[in-house]
């Protein structure tokens, strides 16, 4: 059964980070300290970035809500809007694909926690949570969770937009 909850924890994963398909912990730290990520996601401390403008801030934070709202209501209109078009760390077509087969198969909710803006510029903002997941495969009720590290890079286009995640499980 769990083999399962891996298989859709995956696609998450995989499809929001694209190349980054082993997602282990050394090559997560690796892709970290070549700055790709600018925030030690393996680490115990969390910092906020600071320098945030108030108003970006509140834009970055409603822009990481409504990803994973639209995400949590199956709603892909709504989530085609809030992935960026032009990420760094994905392919938009090839993840919109796999979103809409997790819909298909899968009843999830997303539920972040301590949500922090952990790296920004004017162009990029880095958005830390702690991320449990509760995964129910419809066709045969089977249910399963799992927690774990997220950080959502988000690029400024026409709003604030996901461009890739880095993800680890604790379990």
């Amino acid at each position: 059964m769990k083999k399962w909850l891996i298989a859709v924890l995956s696609i998450f994963v995989l499809a929001a980070c694209g190349d980054e398909k082993d997602a282990s912990p050394d090559k997560l730290q690796k892709t970290i300290d070549e700055g790709t990520v600018g925030f030690e996601i393996l680490g115990d401390s969390i910092q906020e970035a600071t320098g945030v403008p108030e108003e970006e801030k509140n834009n970055i934070i409603s822009a990481f809500d409504e990803y994973i709202k639209a995400f949590n209501e199956k709603d892909l209109e709504r989530y085609k809007n809030i992935i960026s078009k032009n990420a760094k760390g994905f392919n938009y077509e090839e993840d919109i694909q796999a979103v809409s087969a997790v819909f298909d198969q899968y009843d999830v909710k997303r539920t972040a926690e301590d949500t922090t803006i952990v790296k920004y510029s004017e162009e990029e903002a880095q958005v830390f949570s702690n991320l449990k997941t509760e995964t129910k495969e419809i066709k045969t009720g089977a249910e399963l969770s799992g927690v774990g590290r997220q950080v959502t890079v988000f690029m400024k286009e026409d709003g604030w937009k996901v461009s890739s995640i880095y993800y680890i499980g604790s379990e």
